[in-house]
């Protein structure tokens, strides 16, 4: 055990040398390699509301905080987190000096790529009745952390990037359902399990959020009940379903406000919102601060 934890500290301090020597300074480093970023901070940072979609996160120096509805993940150097479907969540950094900058990997993963590496493993399906957060943070094993290391180190053969990165990435996802980030994945993508239904209902919410709808509407597209959706819904999502659908209108509105030449009622009307005093509550109530309060904020910050 004693050999096996400093083959993995010798492998973490692999890593952040790789990822230091490519994010050199603080900001969201995007690689040659599809879906990779190398993540700096020499500070800690204020909590931001955003949405993870289906990825692998990986801290190798500093730490960081992510919080799901009333769930709160900590992940530290050596602890990975699996998000297996798009999840409003509030994240933000905290432990960094300039000395020793929060360094971080994202990786982006394929859907389909991971339906046919779990069809290839023989996987037995789980119960249509079982669900599970969305959501996981585990250790690193060896096997993965040496394959990271890897898809890192090909930064260095540009010209090998196009044939070999997909053969890596797709050794990171078999690794991932075989390991403890196994039933995070498998639940959401099993045909006729009611985590893949609620899969199937969040793709379809992300791009109808600013429709008029029921929930009563979508239980009947899940084929559940009222009540039986909204038990899973959460049980997956960390949130309820009308939870998740704020989080969406209101994130999509502040987008609006930030990239486009609009006032606080027309985001809130095109996202969905009918009363813009109601729209502003729950901005407020979201984000801390009114609508043109928060936006000045923001782009101060940036």
């Amino acid at each position: 055990m004693e050999i096996e934890t400093q083959t993995l500290l010798a492998s973490g301090n692999t890593l952040a040398i790789l990822a230091n020597q490519i994010a050199y300074f603080d900001g969201d480093h995007v690689t040659a390699i599809p879906g990779l970023t190398i993540y700096r901070r020499s500070n800690i940072t204020e909590p931001m509301h955003c949405i993870y979609g289906l990825g692998l996160g990986l801290t190798v120096q500093g730490r960081k905080r992510v919080t799901l509805g009333e769930e709160v993940f900590e992940y530290t150097p050596g602890q990975s987190l699996v998000t297996s479907l798009d999840l409003p969540v509030v994240s933000h950094v905290t432990h960094a000096t300039a000395a020793e900058p929060f360094l971080g990997i994202g990786l982006a993963l394929d859907a389909r790529t991971i339906m046919q590496c779990a069809a290839d493993m023989n996987f037995l399906p789980p119960l249509k009745s079982a669900t599970s957060l969305a959501m996981s943070v585990v250790t690193l094993d060896q096997g993965l952390v040496d394959t990271i290391t890897r898809l890192l180190k090909l930064l260095q053969e540009p010209e090998l990037i196009p044939i070999v990165a997909p053969l890596i990435k797709q050794e990171i996802i078999v690794r991932l359902l075989k390991g403890e980030h196994g039933p995070t994945l498998r639940h959401l993508i099993t045909i006729g399990s009611q985590g893949q239904q609620i899969a199937r209902i969040i793709t379809w919410l992300k791009q109808h959020y600013a429709e008029d709808l029921s929930m009563d509407d979508l239980a009947s597209k899940a084929h559940m009940s009222p009540s039986t959706f909204r038990q899973h819904f959460r049980a997956v999502a960390g949130l309820s379903p009308l939870q998740y659908l704020k989080h969406l209108r209101l994130q999509g509105a502040r987008q609006l406000l930030l990239n486009e030449d609009i006032d606080a009622t027309s985001a809130a009307l095109r996202v969905g919102y009918e009363s813009p005093s109601q729209f502003s509550r729950e901005y407020t109530r979201l984000f801390g601060a009114p609508p043109i309060r928060d936006i000045r904020r923001a782009r101060e910050v940036a």
